[in-house]
């Protein structure tokens, strides 16, 4: 098939563009259907930011995404992911989270309702109801996740009717809930993570534990009005059908799109990997195939990316190819995460004060927040929009060996950081590049002011600054979403008004990434629903086969 590619005599039914998890899963879907699928990957290797590689002799660890749940199950049964290798396990408790006055919480499963009640006693008696309103809602909305938007289009009432059609079975489904739940609704997609908080509970900790959530890959404060929808979109997963649960693949986050792409090519897709896409090739209004960077030319029915959105459409089309409204509206897209990655080798576990120890125990298997309060986050946020980086930055703190052996030597260990808030791009035209190290050692020490061994226990570290995460992995600003999971960039609004429905401005166009619904996150869903339309446009004969 890649020859017959090469001769460019249209014998692709389809070319994605990207092999990141969600361009896995639909080329996995769609070959699973019988068409001819070419995967075009610019590195070495398949799997986007969920990758796992060696980076300190010996020491192994997931790159830029690093822990599991938002996965979905769907997607896991369909794909046959276990069959294909593919195991996660789930932490032995949820968070970690020292307090500046040397206590800590620690949540989890049959926990946290006494850890909290040692903050406080009424906060502990609420928590039931918050984990049940908070359920009801993300109840519908992982339903709505493999649910393609309903588009909102011009034209005549033919074109309309099947959206309005799409448009009531998602009514339908938010008239289940009662009106405490739909004031719920409300408040999570329209209140900041803050202001919904506080509404709930007094203690601080516990404030910041879920509060964390709200900010996690948002370059906003937690006062920020639309953080709550953050919160809301990470308590949406499960891992080996628990609901709210995080876990762990064994063999990092590269297992998960190795997995992806054994499925993938045992279903007939082909898998090309070193092939930079530097264009894709338009035919009057139709999208007709790519050149690649090294000059070669291919042609397909349907071309499909799982790019940023603006990366796609601002990088990979002449101006004249894409309706100028249309451009000039994904010039305005909104990236950047504020996220600094880092992989640390460890001698050691991390000893914290607060819980002192250096043998493996559950609070090492958690993920370790450190950031206290939600004051201290604001803090932060301000403190990057003003100097570039946070000088209190926040952290969470994932050491995946406590619970996978394959990732470092005998006793040794390695730790994900994922750090915030840095600016995606530095105040005066300062190049990450010139400040990359001095923020990675803030960083480390950072965690070493709550665990006094840690920066001594370093034996080796990799550092990913949001310029590093956007020239090794296509993240604009470092932005793990694609975009920001704004009220404006959501649904049916993602990437924009008109196309949320995973079809592109010009026939033949697809887009299957985080850039459209639901989101960030290693979920595969967008992948799911975008092999869904492109399989309906070949049914109903918008798309024609090549054979």
């Amino acid at each position: 098939m890649a020859e017959a590619a090469r001769r460019g005599d249209g014998s692709c039914d389809a070319l994605i563009i990207g092999g990141g998890h969600n361009g896995l899963v639909c080329a996995a879907y769609l070959a699973g259907a019988g068409l001819k699928v070419t995967v075009l990957e610019r590195r070495a290797l398949v799997g986007g930011a969920a990758v796992t590689e060696e980076f300190h002799p010996g020491f192994r660890n997931s790159v830029a995404a690093y822990t599991v749940s938002l996965l979905n199950p769907k997607v896991i049964r369909d794909l046959d992911l276990a069959g294909h290798g593919l195991r996660i396990v789930e932490r032995r408790c949820a968070n970690f989270l020292p307090t500046a006055d040397g206590g800590y919480l620690l949540t989890g499963e049959g926990r946290t309702q006494a850890e909290v009640a040692r903050f406080s006693a009424r906060d502990a008696a609420r928590l039931p109801e918050y984990a049940e309103r908070l359920e009801a809602v993300a109840d519908v909305l992982r339903e709505l996740a493999l649910t393609t938007p309903p588009n909102v289009l011009e034209g005549s009432w033919r074109a309309a009717l099947p959206e309005l059609v799409r448009a009531a079975r998602v009514g339908g489904r938010l008239r289940r809930l009662d009106m405490s739940s739909r004031r719920e609704l409300l408040a999570l997609f329209a209140m900041s993570a803050g202001d919904y908080l506080d509404n709930w509970f007094e203690s601080e900790p516990l404030k910041a534990v879920y509060g964390f959530d709200g900010i996690v890959g948002n370059y906003a404060s937690p006062y920020t009005a639309g953080s709550a929808y953050v919160l809301l979109h990470h308590v949406f997963g499960e891992v080996n059908g628990k609901r709210g649960a995080w876990g762990h693949a064994i063999g990092g986050m590269g297992a998960i799109t190795q997995a992806m792409a054994r499925a993938a090519t045992a279903r007939g897709a082909l898998i090309r990997v070193s092939t930079a896409v530097r264009e894709v090739l338009v035919e009057g209004d139709r999208a007709v195939g790519v050149l690649t960077e090294s000059g070669e030319s291919l042609r397909a029915a349907a071309v499909i990316s799982n790019l940023n959105p603006k990366l796609l459409y601002l990088d990979m089309f002449a101006p004249e190819a894409l309706p100028p409204e249309f451009r000039e509206h994904i010039s305005h897209w909104r990236c950047g995460s504020g996220t600094f990655r880092m992989n640390v080798a460890l001698a050691e576990l991390p000893d914290f004060s607060c819980l002192p120890g250096r043998a493996p125990a559950d609070h090492h298997t958690a993920g370790i927040i450190i950031a206290p309060t939600l004051a201290y986050m604001e803090r932060a946020y301000f403190d990057a929009r003003t100097l570039g980086w946070s000088r209190a930055p926040i952290i969470e703190l994932v050491i995946p060996s406590t619970l996978d052996d394959t990732l470092a030597p005998r006793g040794k260990h390695v730790a994900s950081l994922f750090c915030q808030h840095v600016a995606p791009q530095l105040p005066a035209g300062e190049s990450w590049d010139a400040h990359r190290e001095a923020v990675a050692d803030l960083m480390i020490d950072t965690v070493n002011a709550y665990a006094p061994n840690f920066k001594a226990a370093v034996l080796g570290r990799q550092i990913m600054s949001p310029l590093d995460l956007e020239r090794t992995f296509g993240l604009i600003g470092g932005d793990i979403s694609h975009g920001t999971l704004s009220l404006d960039q959501l649904f049916c609004a993602r990437p924009m008004l008109g196309y949320g429905n995973y079809r592109g401005p010009l026939q033949g166009l697809y887009m299957c990434g985080a850039g459209t619904h639901p989101g960030g996150g290693v979920t595969g869903a967008a992948g799911h629903n975008a092999a869904r339309e492109i399989l309906s446009d070949f049914r109903h004969g918008r798309l024609r086969r090549v054979a």
